[in-house]
């Protein structure tokens, strides 16, 4: 997506090789006009494949997520909760989720009655590098019984493998940028 990409380059910044720091538009602060575009790209992609919910994992895929909906005939957004509540109950799917940016290891947590055999579902993140976030809401959409249709990603890191493995494993994963070098010095290059 050239939208994306130019905004990347404009306002992104790299840090060593290998994190792309894009809170003014995507994860801090969201440009709502930008992510609408993404949105409408998503449903443009996944439009016919009956998704009746978007999966996702808190806290910068929920905004992104529920901007997309609004195209999938205003579907649920249910997201994985990093942290139990006082009022979740003890009938949750849970996954690890390992963060990359963040270096640890979260259990993430979806109510039972959210999630069902009777669903299909599309699984969106702001960032994807080796793929932890897509693969704890794919163990809970299994656990659930329901279908996973596709993976939305706004911003993939592919030179950290994440995506590729999950295509290798028959996934419709689609991303809007794919990063294949980043470099502070010398800039970012994206797949074409």
């Amino acid at each position: 997506m050239d939208l994306l990409k130019k905004k990347i380059l404009e306002e992104g910044k790299v840090i060593g090789t290998d994190i792309l720091k894009v809170d003014s538009f995507l994860n801090h602060q969201i440009d709502v006009g930008l992510a609408q575009e993404m949105g409408k790209a998503f449903y443009e992609r996944f439009k016919d494949r009956g998704i009746n919910k978007i999966l996702t994992v808190e806290s910068s895929g929920i905004g992104l997520s529920c901007i997309a909906a609004q195209y999938f005939n205003n579907a649920k957004v249910v997201f994985g909760k990093k942290n139990k509540a006082k009022t979740q109950d003890n009938s949750c799917y849970e996954a690890e989720v390992y963060s990359y940016t963040r270096g640890v290891i979260n259990q993430i947590r979806i109510a039972k009655k959210y999630l069902s055999k009777d669903d299909t579902v599309l699984i969106l993140d702001d960032f994807m590098a080796m793929g932890g976030a897509a693969n704890g809401l794919l163990s809970i959409a299994e656990q659930a019984g329901a279908k996973v249709a596709g993976i939305a990603i706004c911003i993939e890191k592919g030179f950290q493998g994440g995506g590729d493995k999950l295509r290798e494993q028959g996934y419709d994963l689609y991303s809007l940028a794919i990063v294949d070098s980043m470099d502070e010095n010398k800039g970012i290059v994206f797949r074409d």
